[in-house]
């Protein structure tokens, strides 16, 4: 009777552990979730705490079982050698995917919104997640990525002061390069775009490749952009009477010899409205780019509430109540479109 008393008192540490580490962990999760829910990050955060938090507790228990000393430290090292083991095996895999994460999180090269370019895929950022993120193509695909992926393959980040829009067109040895530059010169600078220059990419066997180049401020209309600088070169080329044709061109039709292959000029009035390809292919990650600048613009004004809690004084309250009314306001603009966000999610997979 007494050897079962004193196994079963033994056993108090261990069980009064296990539920200690259950509570924190399911205290953890409801205040999270409460906490995180109108922060863009917050799935990256809830996974990162929770993990560290399981793991912590799993030593927490080891410690406290019913055993000797020496037992006890061979299963630690036992996990801290299995532990060791699964980084330098698995990096290609899910904790080599979590280390990118964090990495793409520390050094914060890319924000959701952005346009990037890895490897061969191009679009905008709409999450970054602890093991992936998420692209949305030009074709409003959303592409789920590795972050290991992310972190291995050149990453190209559009800057949002603006990018270099770029086109390149061959034409006959018969045509000026002055000409031809000033025409596409002007071509750019009709498409919208600034600090337009042309280069001469090469002098090939029946024609010359000239390429024209833009500063394109408002990068939101990357797409429209490029389509508007091609559409303005077929005119300005067209207008001047410069064929678009290699010299080689051959037709079996019998033609004058002054026939040009210019297509007439259009009165536009039967073109209808054209819509902003960037209005419906990047709703998510324009959505997640609104998202991303609320929280940015919330995480400041907490910095500046905190910093008024040593001023004490009248104009000090009056200025902590304006900023605190502000942060409401934020918080409930972000939940609102973190609630768009998932709205869209829902009704695209119930489709």
């Amino acid at each position: 009777m007494n050897s079962l008393f004193n196994a079963a008192q033994s056993l108090v540490p261990m069980l009064t552990t296990l539920a200690t580490v259950a509570a924190v962990l399911w205290a953890a999760n409801v205040v999270l979730r409460r906490r995180l829910r109108d922060d863009a990050d917050a799935q990256f955060r809830f996974q990162l705490i929770m993990l560290t938090l399981t793991f912590a507790g799993l030593l927490a228990v080891v410690v406290s079982l019913p055993i000797n000393d020496a037992l006890r430290g061979q299963l630690l090292s036992l996990i801290g050698i299995l532990l060791s083991a699964a980084i330098a095996l698995s990096s290609t895999t899910f904790i080599g995917n979590i280390m990118a994460g964090i990495m793409l999180k520390v050094i914060r090269s890319a924000w959701p919104g952005d346009f990037i370019t890895v490897a061969d895929l191009t679009g905008r950022i709409t999450e970054m997640d602890l093991l992936h993120t998420e692209i949305q193509t030009e074709f409003r695909d959303l592409v789920t990525v590795p972050n290991l992926y992310m972190v291995t393959q050149p990453m190209r980040v559009v800057r949002a002061s603006g990018s270099i829009i770029t086109a390149e067109v061959s034409l006959g040895f018969d045509v000026p390069h002055d000409v031809a530059s000033r025409l596409l010169r002007e071509a750019a600078t009709n498409s919208g775009l600034k600090d337009c220059f042309v280069h001469v990419r090469e002098l090939g066997d029946f024609s010359v490749i000239y390429r024209i180049a833009g500063l394109l401020e408002d990068i939101q209309s990357l797409i429209s952009a490029r389509s508007a600088l091609r559409m303005a070169m077929l005119d300005a080329l067209h207008g001047a009477g410069i064929e678009i044709v290699s010299p080689n061109f051959m037709n079996t039709r019998t033609i004058a010899a002054e026939q040009q292959f210019i297509p007439r000029v259009s009165s536009g009035a039967g073109e209808a409205a054209q819509v902003h390809a960037e209005e419906i292919v990047f709703d998510k990650a324009d959505d997640a780019a609104s998202a991303e600048k609320i929280r940015l613009a919330i995480e400041k004004l907490d910095r500046d509430i905190a910093a008024l809690a040593d001023q004490p004084g009248p104009e000090t309250d009056r200025k902590r109540a304006r900023l605190t009314q502000r942060r409401e306001q934020l918080a409930a603009l972000l939940g609102t479109i973190n609630e768009n966000i998932r709205n869209k999610e829902l009704g695209e997979d119930g489709k």
